[in-house]
């Protein structure tokens, strides 16, 4: 048989042995490579998460938190009045009529005053309705009606 020829077949073939060293230095490499294609991999995906969630906040913030506050409500609006032609609806939330704001606003007798200021002239009105900014032209003006507008405000109590 072949046994005969010096060498047993299942001695060590030197060409295939690796050091343990080696192994162990080709290991390291490798997990360091696995490792950094992970991190790139996390990053992007945090960096994904963020702007997800800096989307999501936008949103969220132009939807809720970034409504102005409003400082009166309409509770009546006449129809045919020229605050029912413009567009203003009751429960509309004001927070900007003219000149007035919430940081300017003191009573009813502000918006009273810009209205008379402005008959004739159309006053920038902006509103919350449903949860969204609106934003309205009101011209004040004399009308079968009474006052120049057609409608009721009432202060909102903050």
């Amino acid at each position: 048989g072949l046994k005969g020829r010096g060498e047993p077949s299942d001695g060590p073939r030197p060409a295939l042995t690796v050091s343990p060293a080696g192994l162990q230095n080709d290991h390291k490499a490798l997990m360091k490579q696995v490792e950094e294609a992970l991190h790139q991999l996390h990053a992007r995906e945090k960096e994904k998460q963020a702007k997800d969630q800096a989307e999501a906040l936008a949103e969220a913030q132009s939807q809720s938190q970034s409504l102005p506050q409003a400082f009166a409500r309409v509770n009546a609006v006449t129809p045919e009045s020229p605050a029912s032609v413009s567009g203003l609806q009751v429960d509309d939330e004001i927070v900007e009529f003219g000149s007035v704001n919430v940081h300017n606003f003191q009573n009813l007798q502000n918006i009273a005053t810009v209205v008379q200021h402005s008959e004739g002239r159309p006053l920038s009105v902006t509103v919350i309705r449903n949860g969204k900014k609106v934003h309205l032209g009101l011209t004040p003006k004399r009308w079968a009606g009474k006052g120049l507008l057609g409608c009721n405000i009432i202060p909102l109590q903050r």
